[in-house]
């Protein structure tokens, strides 16, 4: 979630804080969304590729499914996109030489908690710099891949460019691979309005999560403390916004399959 997500369509700009969980927890559609399962997701035998523009979009999407393919004991590859060194922009306090060592760090913290200890596949593209390079992306992306594969990825509308990009080449390189690709909507909840109609409510998908998978996600959402504390330096708030980490602690995840 970086701050370059300011630069998406006007169309879906974030207003102020955004739309808060408050507003979406009392819209009556989110709880009478198409409920789906972990095996209906992920069928057993098949492995899951989480494709994350930026770490900590792993665990924000599909934390929750994570922690359960974990104890089912499914297959899982992580791809990191770039390693977020653009999240702290004129940083005293966070440089990118700290972001470069610290980022990638947190994110195998924040997936030991939810239970999976694998060391993310990096292909280290440039933060905030993915527009352009989707089919760069998607090349890089084809030999990580087999027809068996659900790939999980951030939604090709989801108004931040390098979650559109990264969703974009995903669905090329599912079509290339015959990999199966699930879509998921992060910046999205920010922007858009219970009902919003730019949202493909007919494709969305609810995966509910017990109490023990809550907590694990929102535990491991505690793992990304660079994107946690205000920046002294440059007097900037959490990079996580406070209805980010409160949305984390739903107890469903959306899908758009």
């Amino acid at each position: 979630m970086e701050a370059v997500a300011e630069r998406a369509g006007e169309d879906r700009a974030i207003r102020g804080e955004g739309t808060s969980e408050a507003e979406w927890s009392g819209w009556p559609g989110l709880r009478t969304l198409c409920p789906i399962d972990i095996d209906e997701l992920v069928p057993e035998g098949s492995r899951a590729v989480i494709v994350a523009p930026h770490p900590d979009d792993e665990v924000l999407s599909v934390g929750g499914l994570l922690s359960q393919l974990a104890l089912r004991g499914s297959e899982i590859r992580v791809i990191a996109v770039t390693d977020g060194t653009a999240s702290h922009r004129g940083s005293r306090d966070w440089p990118v030489e700290r972001l470069v060592r610290e980022r990638p760090r947190e994110s195998r913290e924040a997936l030991q908690r939810l239970g999976i200890d694998i060391e993310p596949v990096r292909l280290g593209l440039p933060d905030g710099g993915l527009h352009g390079l989707e089919g760069l992306l998607a090349e890089r992306l084809l030999p990580l891949l087999s027809r068996d594969d659900v790939m999980f990825t951030t939604w090709r509308r989801d108004g931040h460019p390098d979650h559109e990009a990264t969703g974009h080449a995903c669905a090329f390189a599912a079509a290339r691979s015959g990999a199966r690709l699930v879509e998921v909507p992060v910046w999205a909840w920010h922007w858009a309005v219970p009902g919003d109609a730019r949202l493909p409510w007919t494709r969305a998908r609810r995966l509910a999560l017990d109490a023990d998978g809550v907590r694990r996600k929102r535990e491991a959402v505690q793992a990304f403390t660079s994107q946690l504390e205000p920046d002294a330096s440059t007097g900037s708030a959490p990079i996580l916004r406070a209805s980010t980490v409160e949305r984390a602690a739903r107890p469903f995840e959306v899908f758009f399959a």
